[in-house]
């Protein structure tokens, strides 16, 4: 028995530039789109009258970005979602996933990619919903010292020594749900993306968990379109050098920077009076 499928195109790269004037504007998506409805009968018997071509999908991200332009992220998947929903009858849902890498301007003209960190865009529309997750991805953060990790349990495989100052360093994975699939998704990445950042500077650590726990309460106090906050929170673990072979102390001063493994702590924060998700929306 078929079982629930969908279909699309994935990372459509999109770079569109508004020339408005001397001064230019540039917009650096990724863009992926995947559809789902009624398609059983191009799994089961190969009859492709339903499926809208990927190429299709692909030339529609171009199309629309040349008519109406790419403002916000939310806002372009948006406008393409509702469109295959809209023209194609056994369509029944359209996820569009946007991936939006930042430039700093240099010039009226000129640019310089940023590679601190991604923003995100997912939204999810249906005949009788919409739904709109924003979030960022990459964001790589570091307290040197305002972190401790003490009083785990210790069994005879445990080696890991206690430590009341640690070095605590994230690549921040997060993703957060709006109430609404309108409003002024520019303003409220940028608040969101601060209350983050504010958080994790600002929150004395006795463990990463209550890091996340910070991290996602105070977006939710700041940010009243948002309904919860899912993070994903690598542990970034820097090591203690041994610098006794050489005569030398190490004051908590030299590290090795360590690749892997590594801890990777996850968690949700829920707005108490938040109505629950339409639909499954981050894995």
């Amino acid at each position: 028995m078929l079982g629930p499928n969908r279909y699309g195109k994935a990372e459509t790269r999109l770079v569109r530039v508004s020339r408005d004037g001397d001064t230019h504007a540039l917009v650096d998506l990724n863009v992926s789109v995947a559809l789902s409805g009624d398609l059983a009968a191009t799994h089961l018997t190969g009859d492709n009258a339903g499926v809208l071509p990927t190429d299709t999908m692909k030339n529609t991200v171009y199309a629309f970005a040349k008519k109406h332009g790419v403002g916000e992220p939310e806002e372009f998947g948006l406008l393409l979602a509702r469109h295959f929903v809209a023209t194609q009858p056994q369509v029944k849902a359209a996820r569009v996933s946007i991936e939006s890498f930042g430039w700093q301007r240099l010039g009226p003209h000129s640019f310089a990619r940023k590679g601190d960190h991604t923003r995100l865009a997912s939204v999810l529309v249906t005949d009788e919903f919409e739904q709109v997750v924003s979030g960022v991805t990459g964001l790589v953060l570091l307290n040197s010292t305002a972190s401790e990790f003490r009083g785990f349990p210790r069994d005879e495989y445990t080696t890991l020594p206690e430590t009341t100052d640690r070095i605590l360093a994230t690549a921040v994975d997060a993703r957060w749900r709006h109430l609404s699939a309108s409003g002024d998704f520019a303003k409220s990445y940028a608040a969101a993306l601060d209350a983050l950042t504010s958080a994790f500077v600002n929150t004395y650590s006795s463990s990463l968990q209550q890091t996340l726990f910070s991290m996602g309460s105070h977006v939710l106090s700041q940010r009243p379109e948002i309904a919860e906050v899912r993070l994903a929170l690598p542990n970034k673990h820097h090591y203690l050098v041994d610098l006794s072979p050489f005569d030398l102390a190490n004051d908590n001063e030299v590290f090795i920077a360590g690749d892997r493994p590594y801890g990777l702590i996850e968690g949700t924060v829920t707005r108490d009076d938040a109505p629950p998700a339409a639909a499954e929306w981050y894995s």
